[in-house]
């Protein structure tokens, strides 16, 4: 388990919930855009509910490992949807084919009044 520390409280949640989050936020930090996430968090009486986080370039989020006698909270649907759009927020570079031949474009080409 790992508590995620977030806007002065903390969230517990599961190691691979908490890592997705934190990579998640850090590729929208890197847009300069924001996100509203949903992830499941134990409470000291062992409930479980959902928590909403609001990620962003401001946002300042830890996890830290946690010991406790809870089962690890998994949701592999949650984690892999995070890991995908984090991927898909990618680098905000245009990505260049070293591989293309077709030369400079030539907006002349084009009719564009």
């Amino acid at each position: 388990m790992k508590s995620i520390h977030y806007a002065g409280g903390e969230l517990l949640t599961g190691d691979a919930i908490a890592d997705a989050v934190v990579q998640y936020g850090e590729a929208l930090a890197r847009r300069e855009t924001s996100a509203a996430v949903d992830i499941p968090v134990r409470f000291p009486d062992g409930r479980i509910e959902q928590a909403s986080i609001l990620l962003g370039p401001a946002s300042q989020v830890i996890a830290i490992p946690e010991r406790g006698d809870f089962e690890e909270l998994v949701d592999d649907g949650l984690v892999d949807r995070l890991r995908r759009d984090a991927r898909n927020l990618g680098d905000s570079k245009p990505a260049v084919d070293d591989d293309d031949k077709s030369g400079p474009i030539d907006f002349d080409d084009f009719d564009l009044a």
